[in-house]
């Protein structure tokens, strides 16, 4: 074959290529289109569970309940699919900033500005007043616990970051610490290697750590110009997110230390809104980003483009929104604000799946 019919065939293909691109990108374009009946299943199946101002969220991993934590100093336990509280649990600290559901869906455990995090068994009984007694305290942390969570797949290991610029591994069986980091504000685990997290911190900055080496972050991950608010983990486990006060997510490679991609969205008062909490989809093609301003923009991880602004649907918040949080099977998503509500969407189909 010459050198010229090569060349040919190298066209052609080269066309044949670009032309399917543009067919696919033409089917994005219209699964996306947003202005017509898909968008009204959001609105729909909208559920709004009133409270106090909401400062944090979690889903249980069979996706049917979710756990608050609001300003009245109470945990609540909801029926996602009723809408219905199972468990009110009144706090021994009043001042209550995260919550977590254990990997089996059996306890709860939140913190906040007492420096302990607090273990309830959801199955234990009441006492005679009704309320749920403390299961275990884990005491430890000289500041606020900004974040906890429970090791995937353990009822017996957590990891907790506080305003005392460490991350903390319990053994809740003894209440004792196993191993303590650095880093402050929110952790997120690697659901893929449950040795691996990831610290956001008020220096601009997000760690890796590996809970085998507490004495070092295995890499520091620089970009913001402003606190590390939230992280979590890419569902691969090859990457994480970030949000900051910056008004940017960003998106990190664990391998390599490199960033990957910015999502910022321009704003005419040139204020950047705080960047609250994160979420990803299952595929990871979406990053759900909240904001201290109520906005609620669903990002294309590829393009770097905003796909959806939820918060300018009818029905959406009204104030700051605080946490957000995905059912494990992605197909719904729960945002929580300081205007008292959780509101419980269903992920549409076109959303779910054309990623």
């Amino acid at each position: 074959m010459s050198v010229a019919e090569l060349k040919e065939r190298h066209v052609a293909a080269t066309e044949t290529v670009n032309s399917l691109r543009e067919r696919l990108r033409q089917r994005r374009l219209a699964l996306l289109d947003t202005d017509g009946q898909q968008l009204l299943i959001f609105l729909v199946l909208l559920q709004a569970m009133r409270g106090l101002r909401v400062y944090s969220l979690d889903w249980t991993p069979e996706k049917n309940r979710i756990v608050s934590a609001s300003q009245d100093g109470r945990l609540i336990v909801w029926n996602a699919l009723t809408s219905q509280k199972t468990h009110a649990i009144k706090l021994p600290c009043a001042w209550v900033m995260n919550c977590a559901f254990s990997p089996t869906g059996q306890s709860v455990a939140c913190g906040g500005l007492d420096s302990v995090c607090s273990i309830f068994n959801l199955n234990s009984p009441t006492d005679r007043d009704g309320n749920l007694p403390v299961a275990k305290t884990l005491i430890g942390h000289r500041g606020y616990v900004s974040s906890c969570q429970y090791v995937p797949e353990e009822d017996t290991h957590l990891i907790t970051s506080s305003g005392d610029q460490t991350c903390v591994l319990w053994d809740i069986t003894t209440g004792l610490r196993t191993s303590v980091f650095g880093g402050e504000f929110h952790v997120s685990i690697n659901g893929s290697n449950p040795r691996m997290f990831v610290s956001g911190s008020c220096d601009g900055t997000a760690r890796l750590w590996d809970t085998r080496v507490a004495s070092r972050a295995v890499r520091t991950f620089h970009g913001h110009n402003g606190d590390v608010n939230t992280v979590k983990f890419f569902p691969d486990g090859n990457r994480f997110g970030t949000g900051s006060d910056d008004g940017t997510c960003r998106l990190f490679d664990i391998r390599t230390g490199h960033q990957l991609q910015v999502y910022q969205q321009q704003h005419g008062d040139n204020e950047e809104a705080t960047v609250t909490s994160i979420a990803f989809s299952i595929s990871g093609r979406l990053l759900f980003a909240a904001y201290g301003n109520g906005d609620f923009y669903v990002w294309d991880t590829l393009l770097a483009e905003v796909v959806l602004n939820l918060g300018s649907l009818q029905n959406s918040h009204e104030g700051r929104i605080s946490c957000l949080g995905l059912s494990a099977d992605g197909s719904a998503l729960c945002t929580g604000s300081w205007d008292t509500n959780l509101k419980h969407r269903s992920v549409p189909p076109f959303l779910r799946n054309c990623f």
